[in-house]
């Protein structure tokens, strides 16, 4: 067999791809071996495939959840936003060692906002005189929730490691013009757990976007949080059970990777 003859493995990911050479091109894509965990959860108990699972978490950066970040500045109490840190720094080493992708899915706005609407820049800054998205926060300098910045940054306590994935987005939803179903689909993942804030805004919504574009979707309640009143938080645990799939603690996960491992 000469060397163009010789199969090489040609694809995004392990689980998206094809096996080629210069006479042939083989389509079918091995699947990953299952790896059922069964997890308590509500309103119903149920059974996920670690191996096509990824844990999506989103926003838990400085601006959001630190004490000299933009909604600290503004007045705002950061206490509940970071709730989900501990219990995330224990859940996400437990999921990598399962091999489970970890996708930190964060806003960050471009330099120029071109990225954003009025829509949007009405929804942070409302009169047009406050401190809203690009802004720079009074105190620090800092252009709020800038891609790249200190303020886009997530907090030191949950620093991401090299092979977890970064995803950028300007919108509520992960989904809307950004690359997140493209990865998503190119892990081969059909199973998404979240975590992080707003639990009723951009967690909801890009949860909520998932389940549209046919994902199984998990809320990992402990891991997530709002600085939003407790309504808030009681409407978005209601519409996740009632509709979009599922609520579990991290606790029960890490039960249930320890006992697939």
């Amino acid at each position: 067999m000469t060397e163009d003859n010789k199969p090489v493995v040609l694809g995004p990911s392990a689980r998206n791809a094809w096996r080629v050479s210069g006479a042939e091109a083989d389509l079918v894509r091995r699947p990953a071996p299952a790896m059922p965990a069964r997890l308590q959860a509500e309103p119903k108990d149920c059974v996920i495939d670690l191996a096509r699972t990824a844990m999506v978490v989103v926003d838990m950066q400085n601006d959001f959840c630190h004490p000299d970040g933009w909604l600290a500045s503004i007045g705002v109490d950061v206490t509940p936003a970071r709730a989900p840190i501990a219990p995330l720094a224990r859940l996400l080493p437990a999921l990598r060692s399962a091999k489970v992708p970890i996708v930190w899915l964060n806003w960050g706005n471009r330099p120029d906002r071109l990225n954003l609407s009025p829509a949007l820049l009405h929804v942070y800054n409302p009169t047009g005189t406050g401190v809203g998205l690009g802004d720079l926060v009074p105190r620090t300098g800092a252009a709020v929730l800038e891609k790249d910045s200190w303020s886009a940054g997530i907090v030191d306590e949950l620093a991401p490691l090299p092979a977890d994935i970064r995803v950028d987005k300007c919108r509520m939803s992960g989904f809307w013009d950004t690359p997140l179903d493209s990865i998503l689909r190119n892990l081969g993942v059909t199973t998404l757990l979240f975590g992080g804030v707003n639990a009723d805004q951009c967690v909801l919504h890009t949860l909520a976007d998932a389940n549209f574009l046919g994902y199984d979707t998990l809320m990992v309640g402990d891991c997530t949080a709002t600085t939003s009143p407790a309504f808030c938080w009681e409407a978005t645990l209601y519409n996740v059970k009632q509709i979009f799939g599922f609520v579990v603690q991290s606790p029960t996960l890490l039960e249930a990777l320890a006992s697939a491992r």
